[in-house]
């Protein structure tokens, strides 16, 4: 895929002796919405610090958009606009909603070569991004007077205040009921029909197949399926490592 926003070549991980990713090929087109599973222990999670920076890869590459980010610490990742959210929110208890999207913005749109934020124009957008996830209300509250569902909306305007080109979506929908999770999962396509390239990392299959356009599946730190939900989860080794059937 010449024109991938994400390229992953030949990544590899390792801790002493565990290999948890394993020679990783993949790549993400701008406007993609990929969904990856596994079971856990996969390499899911290594995959995407490898990714977003947290962990360094020991053979392979990562490039975003064009250029090679290989050593590259997270927050310059993020300025790069690779952005992502995570499974367990833990936004800044003392601040308000609205505050806690002002950090971001702040410390890395503003960090940006020829792009800063007027204070008006920081205001502006935290009132654009809590319109954009259904928060608007909520922007004087804290976080602890939020519900479940809403510290997830929270969590990923905090990852959009970014202003990223990719989002990683790391199990954005766990613990959700039924309804939560079609709103988590229609909020996730908007964000796409918006410009926004996601993975999205799921363990709730029904919210993977209405969100995917492709699915990629990793098992023991390989690869082993990549391509059109419908057929990958028909793949007999998908069924036998993952989906048990």
């Amino acid at each position: 895929m010449t024109d991938a926003l994400l390229d992953i070549r030949n990544l590899s991980k390792r801790f002493g002796g565990f290999v948890a990713l394993d020679g990783i090929d993949l790549a993400v087109a701008a406007g993609e919405r990929v969904g990856l599973i596994g079971p856990n222990g996969s390499g899911k999670s290594t995959l995407v610090n490898c990714i977003c920076g947290t962990l360094a890869n020991e053979t392979g590459t990562v490039r975003f958009d064009g250029e090679v980010i290989d050593g590259l610490k997270a927050h310059q990742r993020t300025r790069c606009g690779l952005a992502r959210s995570f499974q367990l929110p833990r936004p800044f208890a003392s601040l308000t909603v609205a505050e806690n999207l002002r950090v971001p913005l702040i410390y890395t749109v503003n960090a940006r070569p020829g792009l800063r934020l007027s204070a008006s124009g920081i205001d502006a957008r935290c009132g654009d991004l809590l319109v954009l996830v259904g928060l608007a209300d909520k922007a004087t509250q804290h976080p602890r007077d939020l519900t479940q569902v809403e510290m997830r909306k929270l969590e990923l305007a905090r990852a959009l205040a970014a202003e990223p080109k990719l989002l990683i979506a790391d199990e954005a929908m766990a613990g959700l009921s039924n309804s939560e999770v079609a709103d988590i999962v229609a909020l996730l396509i908007r964000l796409n029909e918006r410009g926004i390239t996601i993975i999205l990392i799921e363990h709730i299959m029904r919210a993977v197949m209405s969100f995917s356009q492709r699915l990629v599946v990793l098992v023991s730190g390989r690869k082993i399926a990549d391509g059109a939900p419908a057929e990958v989860i028909r793949d007999a080794d998908v069924e036998r490592a993952y989906l048990g059937q």
